[in-house]
């Protein structure tokens, strides 16, 4: 089977698997974002990361991993699982419907904890402008 390019939330560190992103002047407001980020198709997970959601839910590694995340054989990752959402076509499965916030922010995966790496975020300087053009704050830009 070819592998086929699909939208991949990877922005692993570089020298430690969970190395703390430095600090930036974040040009971003999360809070008035529909969690785009939360939409990738593909959320890669490390290892790490299974034994945190593992450790927040009280569960062993191997059911941490069967319950939350998924396999991709071909190209040897593991991705968070998702759920249908009403505004994108899926989601995270740990991103609440309605107030569009991680359910486990605590035990997030470490993708998640350094996303979007820079001080501005592609996505909501679209969204910003898109909304400033509509002359409504809340307006969500789809594509389906």
């Amino acid at each position: 089977m070819a592998k086929t390019a699909l939208p991949v939330l990877n922005t692993r560190p570089s020298k430690k698997e969970d190395a703390k992103p430095k600090k930036l002047r974040v040009l971003y407001n999360c809070s008035k974002c529909p969690a785009y980020c939360c939409t990738y198709e593909w959320i890669l997970v490390t290892r790490r990361d299974i034994q945190r959601l593992a450790k927040g839910f009280k569960l062993s590694y191997e059911e941490a991993e069967q319950k939350f995340t998924k396999d991709i054989e071909d190209y040897g990752q593991r991705v968070m699982r998702h759920r249908k959402d009403d505004i994108f076509k899926s989601a995270c499965r740990f991103l609440h419907p309605t107030e569009r916030r991680c359910t486990v922010y605590e035990h997030r995966p470490a993708v998640c904890r350094a996303y979007p790496e820079k001080s501005r975020c592609g996505y909501y300087d679209f969204l910003k402008w898109e909304r400033e053009q509509q002359g409504d704050e809340d307006f969500i830009p789809l594509q389906r």
